[in-house]
C-alpha cells in the first residue's frame, strides 16, 4: 500500500477523470465550434463564390441580351431610315416629275391657248377705225363678229385692244370675279385666264367705269404683261389709245393717266382704292376719281375727263412690291379730239 501522502481515494480519481471528461469535452465543443465556424465561413465563401457568379453570369446574360436589343434598334432604326430615304426620294421623285408634268402642262396650255388667240385676232380683223367720230355704231364688220363670238359664249361683252401692242383679247364678264381669272373665253380652265371686266359694272345704264382685270403673266407676252410698259412715258406717248368693240359700238378711249398702286389693309385711311369705283353716285365722286388718278399718274398725259364721261380703268398685278397693281386709266373719246388736261389739283380728295 502506498503511502498516506500520494494515496488518492477512489472518488478523487474519478473526480480528476470527471475533470479531464469534462476539459476533454470542453476542447471538443471548442474545435468542433471552431471547424464549425470555419465550415461556415467556408460555405459563406462559397455561397458569395456562388452568388457572384451566378450575379455575374446573370450581369453577363443582361449585357448580352442589351448587345442584343441595340444591335435589333440599330437594324430597325437603319432599317426605317432606309425606308425613310425611299419614302423621301420616292416623294422628291412624284415632286419633280409632277413639276415636269405641270410645267409641261402649262407650256402646253399656252401653246394651246395662243394658237386660238392668233386664230380669233385673225378672225376679229386689223381694220382701224378711221371716222373723224370716234365711236362707230350698227356696224357689220368688227362689231359683227363680236356677235359671232357671243354665239360661243353669252360672257364676251367686247374685244379690247391697244393697237400696237400685243394686248388684244376678247373682253369678258362673269357672275363673279374670281371664274376668268383661270377660264378662257370658251370657259376651258387655263392658269393664264382672260381679259374681264368688273362684275358690278352695269350695261344697261351704262355704269361709269369699265374696270378690267388680266394677269400680269410674267415671261410671256400674255394677257396684260404689256401694260406695264406703261410705266415709261416714251411708250405712253406711242400708245395712247384702247380700242374697246362691241356689238353695238367701236369706241376709242384715250389714256389719261398710269400708276403703280396696291391692295389696301382695310385699316389704311387717306389711301386711293381705285378698285372699288365703278359707278359714281354724283359729280363729286366722279371728279375726285379722276383727280386721284391725275395726282398718281407716273407722268402728265395730254387727257384728262369731265364728269358724263365713260372711263375705262385697267389694272393687273405689279410684282415691284406686295399685292402691288398697275393700273392706267382712259376715258371714252365722242368728239374726234382729245380733252387738254387740267392742271394737277394739290388739294385731291382721297378715297377711304
Amino acid at each position: 500500500m502506498a503511502s498516506g501522502k500520494h494515496f488518492k481515494s477512489d472518488k478523487d480519481v474519478e473526480n480528476k477523470m470527471e475533470v479531464e471528461e469534462i476539459e476533454i469535452s470542453t476542447s471538443n465543443d471548442n474545435e468542433d465550434k471552431e471547424n464549425e465556424e470555419v465550415l461556415e465561413k467556408e460555405n459563406s465563401k462559397k455561397s458569395k463564390k456562388e452568388k457572384k457568379e451566378k450575379k455575374d453570369k446573370k450581369d453577363k446574360k443582361a449585357r448580352k441580351e442589351e448587345r442584343k436589343r441595340e444591335k435589333e434598334e440599330k437594324r430597325k432604326s437603319k432599317k426605317k431610315k432606309s425606308i425613310g430615304v425611299k419614302i423621301l426620294m420616292t416623294i422628291l421623285i412624284l415632286l419633280f416629275i409632277g413639276s415636269l408634268v405641270f410645267v409641261g402642262y402649262v407650256l402646253y396650255d399656252r401653246y394651246k391657248n395662243n394658237k386660238e388667240e392668233d386664230a380669233l385676232k385673225t378672225f376679229i380683223g386689223n381694220e382701224t377705225n378711221e371716222s373723224e367720230n370716234t365711236v362707230v355704231q350698227e356696224d357689220d364688220g368688227r362689231m359683227g363678229k363680236v356677235k359671232e363670238l357671243q354665239k360661243t359664249n353669252k360672257d364676251v361683252k367686247g374685244w379690247l385692244e391697244i393697237e400696237g401692242t400685243d394686248i388684244s383679247y376678247p373682253l369678258l364678264q362673269g357672275k363673279d370675279n374670281d371664274y376668268y381669272v383661270h377660264h378662257t373665253w370658251k370657259k376651258k380652265y387655263s392658269i393664264d385666264g382672260s381679259i374681264f371686266l368688273d362684275k358690278a359694272y352695269d350695261w344697261s345704264k351704262p355704269s361709269s367705269n369699265l374696270l378690267i382685270y388680266g394677269h400680269n403673266n410674267r415671261g410671256t407676252k400674255t394677257m396684260f404683261v404689256n401694260l406695264l410698259k406703261f410705266k415709261k412715258e416714251d411708250y405712253y406717248k406711242k400708245h395712247k389709245y384702247i380700242r374697246l368693240t362691241t356689238e353695238k359700238e367701236d369706241a376709242k378711249f384715250e389714256i389719261i393717266g398710269a400708276f403703280k398702286s396696291r391692295v389696301y389693309y382695310k385699316s389704311e385711311k387717306n389711301v386711293f382704292r381705285y378698285y372699288y369705283f365703278v359707278d359714281a353716285k354724283n359729280k363729286e365722286e366722279f371728279d375726285d376719281y379722276v383727280k386721284n388718278v391725275k395726282k398718281a399718274s407716273l407722268y402728265k398725259t395730254d387727257a384728262t375727263a369731265e364728269y358724263g364721261d365713260q372711263l375705262m380703268t385697267l389694272s393687273t398685278c405689279d410684282f415691284s412690291q406686295e399685292d402691288g397693281r398697275f393700273v392706267v386709266v382712259a376715258k371714252k373719246i365722242t368728239d374726234g379730239s382729245t380733252t387738254q388736261a387740267n392742271s394737277t389739283d394739290s388739294n385731291v380728295q382721297i378715297q377711304n
